[in-house]
């Protein structure tokens, strides 16, 4: 096993810059224990005062007494996750949108991982199929929690026949031994027509429910399903009568659970509401948003929060002609509120609800469209401004999923991109072209 955990940047004015620490050093120990991941890092540098023990590219080991103001920050950034890099799924799922993948695109978009700590750290699914016994010991040692867990069907047969994964089927048993420790648990069921829809989403709903308060939120979100499929199992997306049955189950679960929890514990992305013409529910029915990063309540609350500073927008503006760019699922959200805009004069707002031709029209989330596809459909804006939001974008970079940048499209569409945050703010202030007050309901 590698030892440590490689230095990628330090933060200008931290404690670590002002000890000489380097990208490209290795974090070796603090406080005489192994440094073999970020969790590591994190809990043996959390200590107010501790050694740290690091290695120079020219190989001269440095002690460090490191002494921190309570809550202050070390200010180190590090390559990867663990000493061995992220831990990968073994799984083979029926659905996996990673297999889906067009070829030729940035490596790291092939990745499969299916790590804990990534979980932990950035709300990621894990299946736990793939952890060993002394990772689950660690994360019920060290009470690491929340964990988002893809569970998607609770009888061991089915999990294991939509994972093609033998190890699949012991996640009963794991559900009930992190509950029993306390670990707070958010889960989340991919729907697949055919498989783990019916009696058996039934069942699974009935099963997580039991585990509450362990089990904070069940999230249920429609497979999706890219052209990309050659070699893969045949499968089919959730029609709209489908999600109609769906919606109308969930509002009964929701009723009983509401009733038994104090909370609505089920929860469905906007998809299932935008196929089926359905109104989006009020941010209550949320409760405090648990799988907000699933695509779940994402409409409400853009929708709550535009209506709060509604009342607040100027009444005229200079002319400004302004696009939003979203995907077919949410252009009717957005068309309704380009109406409702209309008020501020001078202000001219169009969508462009586009069509994800690079994976297939079947998906329709915006987060997933490429910037071929958008600079295509937008046409010549003659220097209009047009909105992008930012879960179009990789995380640490301004490229869209097809490796174009920013400047690219606006140089294909003749117009002048404004890259806004997914908040309601944010959206009205890029489309209005100044700032708002912040309100504390935000």
């Amino acid at each position: 096993m590698s030892n440590g955990l490689t230095v990628s940047k330090i933060l200008p004015g931290s404690i670590a810059s002002e000890m000489e620490i380097e990208p490209g050093d290795i974090l070796l120990q603090a406080d005489g224990k192994t440094i073999q991941d970020v969790l590591d890092l994190q809990y043996y540098t959390s200590e107010d005062e501790f050694t740290l023990i690091i290695q120079k590219p020219n190989h001269e080991i440095w002690e460090l007494e490191i002494i921190k103001e309570p809550g202050e920050m070390l200010g180190i950034e590090v390559h990867n996750i663990s000493a061995e890099g992220l831990k990968k799924c073994k799984n083979n799922c029926v659905f996996c949108f990673v297999r889906q993948m067009p070829p030729g695109m940035r490596e790291s978009l092939y990745d499969r991982d299916d790590d804990y700590r990534l979980s932990i750290m950035q709300g990621s699914y894990i299946t736990l199929s793939n952890l060993h016994s002394e990772e689950f010991d660690r994360m019920i040692d060290w009470h690491l929690s929340p964990l988002y867990i893809s569970v998607h069907a609770w009888e061991a047969g089915i999990r294991e026949k939509l994972m093609r994964s033998r190890s699949a089927g012991k996640l009963a048993d794991q559900i009930k031994m992190l509950a029993e420790a306390g670990l707070t648990l958010h889960t989340q069921i991919v729907l697949v027509p055919g498989y783990n829809d019916g009696e058996v989403l039934d069942e699974t709903v009935a099963k997580l429910a039991a585990f509450f308060p362990s089990v904070q939120s069940i999230g249920i979100v429609p497979v999706g399903l890219t052209k990309h499929r050659a070699g893969l199992p045949g499968l089919r997306t959730v029609n709209p009568e489908e999600a109609r049955v769906i919606l109308q189950k969930g509002a009964v679960w929701q009723k009983k659970y509401k009733k038994q929890t104090g909370k609505n514990l089920v929860y469905f992305s906007d998809e299932f509401y935008a196929m089926t013409g359905s109104p989006f529910p009020g941010i209550e029915d949320y409760d405090d948003f648990p799988q907000l990063e699933n695509g779940i309540g994402m409409a409400a609350k853009l929708h709550a929060e535009i209506c709060q500073y509604a009342g607040r927008l100027p009444k005229n503006i200079s002319p400004r002609r302004v696009h939003i760019v979203t995907g077919t699922s949410a252009a009717g959200f957005f068309g309704s509120w380009a109406k409702e805009l209309a008020v501020v004069e001078g202000l001219q707002v169009f969508v462009h609800k586009v069509a994800n031709h690079f994976f297939g029209t079947t998906v329709t989330v915006a987060g997933l469209l490429t910037a071929q596809d958008i600079a295509d459909q937008l046409g010549n804006l003659q220097g209009d401004y047009f909105l992008i939001p930012r879960v179009m974008l990789k995380a640490d970079e301004d490229i869209f999923l097809d490796d174009h940048g920013i400047e690219w499209v606006e140089n294909k569409a003749n117009g002048k991109a404004i890259l806004v945050a997914n908040n309601g703010r944010a959206f009205l202030e890029g489309l209005l072209g100044t700032h708002l007050e912040v309100l504390d309901i935000e």
